[in-house]
């Protein structure tokens, strides 16, 4: 009787702690704060395309990476019915395995890693894991939208 209930226990836990890891992927969170080395940083996005023009949604991907195809669809698709806005934003894709600085530069630890960064070339939401559609459409969409000044 004692195995059973030290494997039911363990199954409980190992239960409890995958929901609790899982429910993290795939959200939306607001940026933090920036690197000690914003002249390196700022380097390394314009290389990337990030030109503080308009908004972008950077995402890392590789070659190896299964989910990565998922990233892009979802990308793709919230970028093209946001293209007809005030300020389209600009969908970049970095292999990270070719771009293994600008990876470091943004702490970039797993794939699939997603930023958006608004017209100013500031970083706004970070996401890991696939992102929801309409969650990533209602983080980018107001930044998509020129402000009086």
């Amino acid at each position: 009787m004692i195995p059973i209930t030290i494997l039911a226990v363990i199954l409980i836990t190992a239960t409890a702690l995958g929901l609790a890891l899982r429910g993290r992927e795939g959200a939306v969170r607001a940026a933090a704060k920036a690197d000690e080395h914003p002249a390196a940083r700022a380097e390394l996005l314009a290389t990337a395309g990030i030109t503080g023009s308009v908004p972008a949604v950077l995402h890392f991907s590789a070659d190896w990476c299964g989910p990565c195809a998922a990233v892009r669809r979802v990308v793709a698709g919230v970028t093209e019915e946001l293209s007809e806005t005030s300020l389209p934003p600009r969908d970049i894709e970095v292999d990270i395995d070719a771009e293994p600085a600008l990876a470091r530069a943004l702490n970039v630890l797993s794939l699939p890693t997603t930023f958006v960064f608004d017209a100013l070339g500031r970083e706004r939401f970070r996401i890991s894991g696939v992102p929801k559609a309409g969650d990533l459409r209602t983080a980018l969409a107001p930044l998509t939208v020129e402000h009086p000044a």
